[in-house]
């Protein structure tokens, strides 16, 4: 898949009928993985994931060179477009975006971190040009944190936050608008119609309603951020605890992670 091919593709499922769901990965092994389920048809990379994977905290602290070569040694490994996310654009969102994009991506996650209205937009529209200026059709997921960072804030104050906001992402150029948060049905479906149908993209925590009750609130992208590198971790901490216990490996265990260009990669090698 050519990069003009990935970005029209990514571009099309945030338009579609059909609800995107984006599992989100964090390095090669845990991308491969996910590529490999069928129904996989784009991916999304997580920032406190990679962070957390290079001993990180999230919130930029670590550096954008390893986060675009994490994300490009992804974006080469698997045949499915993918969406980095970028936080709040590392300072530069359209110089960001440019390097995203020459790193092998067509989609990204800008958040506004509840700055000026005016500054936020014009993030949006930098990184929009700039990906424009490369040539490759790309997604941006404009994402607000009216209800993050705004949420103490009484409930009509920060939706009607969320809905203005979002209105100036799309004006902007942005594909959808991402508001993340602890939604219920009734917070979608304002934040729905205010922003667009099959424009709101949201965050599948456990108490958010299922993904096909969210394609039929109209919403047009689900991503699970950091929760399915938490799954993954438990997994591997549980593993260890029955090990010490004196289990042994359970048999039948496939192998998702080789490169499959390397012949080398082989169980023997484990």
């Amino acid at each position: 898949m050519t990069p003009a091919d990935a970005g029209a593709e990514l571009r099309r499922l945030h338009a579609d009928d059909d609800l995107l769901q984006v599992v989100n990965v964090w390095d090669v092994a845990s991308a491969a993985a996910v590529a490999a389920v069928p129904e996989s048809r784009a991916l999304a990379t997580a920032s406190a994931s990679i962070a957390a994977a290079h001993g990180y905290p999230d919130g930029e602290r670590i550096p954008l060179d390893l986060v675009l070569a994490v994300t490009g040694r992804i974006a080469a490994a698997v045949d499915l477009p993918v969406s980095a996310d970028l936080e709040a654009g590392y300072g530069d969102a359209g110089e960001t975006v440019r390097r995203a994009v020459g790193a092998g991506v067509v989609g990204a996650n800008l958040e506004d971190r509840l700055a000026p209205l005016a500054e936020s937009v014009a993030a949006v529209r930098a990184a929009v040009a700039a990906a424009e200026a490369e040539g490759v059709p790309f997604a941006l997921n404009a994402r607000t944190d009216a209800w993050i960072l705004g949420r103490d804030r009484p409930r009509a104050t920060w939706i009607a936050d969320a809905v203005e906001r979002g209105r100036a992402y799309l004006d902007a150029g942005a594909t959808c608008v991402f508001v993340p948060g602890d939604l219920g049905e009734p917070e979608i479906s304002e934040l729905v119609e205010g922003i667009g149908w099959r424009r709101v993209s949201v965050i599948g925590l456990p108490s958010v309603p299922p993904p096909d009750r969210l394609a039929e609130l109209g919403v047009a992208r689900v991503s699970y951020g950091p929760l399915p590198q938490r799954v993954v971790l438990a997994a591997l901490h549980d593993l260890a605890a029955m090990l010490y216990a004196g289990g042994v490996v359970p048999p039948g265990i496939r192998r998702l992670d080789a490169p499959p260009t390397d012949p080398a990669s082989t169980e023997e090698r484990a």
